[in-house]
């Protein structure tokens, strides 16, 4: 199943139960936007946690009406991340969101050893984006938590973007792993891993999903290239998530494809016991409206199981 854009989120997350977003820091307004326009569409309920009198002022100045929204005061990062896992972690939200906040300061509260919301697995970051030059959605991970991941990271990653993909429908989704080059060579690590991944899908260590690599990026999105370099394989050209070496080339993947090529996108951090709605400060209201809805989603498929 290939999706054409981002905006079957909006069709998916308007089904069955309206989901209670919690917001950390909400004191901007793209994050407004997002939630205005995720609680328009039928989405979400919303918690904004943060400083009462900035909120206020922030959704004034973009003519934004929060009266249908719950204010948590907090009067700093720190406590407006403590505040939201903790409105969470009781069980009065269903996903959390990053505002204006440091996503090192959101995930140590999430991390919290009393209150926080581990589940014992790893957590890491998935972007979807569109991309005009390419017809259809693409996964890419991780590119915003792990930094320099070891093939075991590696795994859990994978495994972490499988289940998001399974959550949508895809029932087996094709993961290219990622280098400069498509053969494996012992001067470069990301490649032997790719390898290593290759085998343990074949051995069924991981599962659900058909892995492929290494592989450079246009040999994994481009059928034609693939073909020019007598690739073939079921994922090479047809890749739907793309598992990149380290946070480095991820980041600047995401951000090429953001500000670079006119895309939009969708980020999520996963393995926690709720959905993380975890974009770039950076990030248009509508990256971040598509960011809540995939979490509202994936709040819905976790509340089935």
């Amino acid at each position: 199943m290939a999706f054409k854009n981002l905006d079957f989120l909006f069709d998916r997350a308007k089904k069955g139960t309206v989901m209670r977003v919690v917001v950390a820091a909400a004191e901007d307004g793209e994050v407004l936007e997002a939630v205005k326009k995720a609680h328009s569409e039928g989405i979400v309920e919303a918690a904004l946690v943060g400083d009462k009198g900035r909120i206020a002022r922030v959704a004034e100045e973009r003519s934004i009406d929060i009266s249908s929204f719950e204010i948590i005061s907090a009067k700093s990062e720190e406590e407006a991340a403590a505040k939201a896992v903790q409105t969470v972690s009781s069980g009065n939200g269903d996903l959390l969101m990053k505002g204006f906040i440091k996503t090192s300061t959101l995930l140590k509260a999430v991390l919290n050893k009393e209150w926080g919301l581990r589940s014992g697995n790893l957590l890491s970051h998935l972007f979807l984006f569109e991309v005009p030059a390419i017809d259809r959605v693409i996964g890419l991970t991780d590119g915003g938590l792990n930094t320099y991941p070891g093939l075991q990271e590696k795994a859990a990653i994978v495994n972490n973007a499988v289940c998001c993909y399974h959550c949508l429908g895809v029932e087996t989704p094709k993961v290219a792993a990622l280098a400069a080059v498509e053969v494996v060579n012992p001067d470069m690590p990301c490649t032997i891993d790719a390898a290593a991944l290759v085998q343990m899908n074949r051995r069924n260590q991981i599962k659900g999903c058909i892995i492929d690599g290494p592989l450079a990026l246009d040999n994994a999105l481009s059928e034609e290239a693939a073909r020019h370099k007598g690739l073939t394989s079921e994922v090479a050209g047809h890749a739907d998530i793309l598992l990149v070496p380290d946070i480095e080339a991820g980041n600047l993947l995401g951000k090429v494809i953001l500000f670079m090529a006119n895309g939009a996108g969708a980020g999520v951090v996963l393995g926690a016991k709720v959905p993380v709605v975890l974009t770039s400060r950076g990030d248009t209201a509508r990256t971040k409206a598509l960011s809540i809805a995939l979490g509202a989603v994936l709040a819905k498929s976790q509340g089935m199981k």
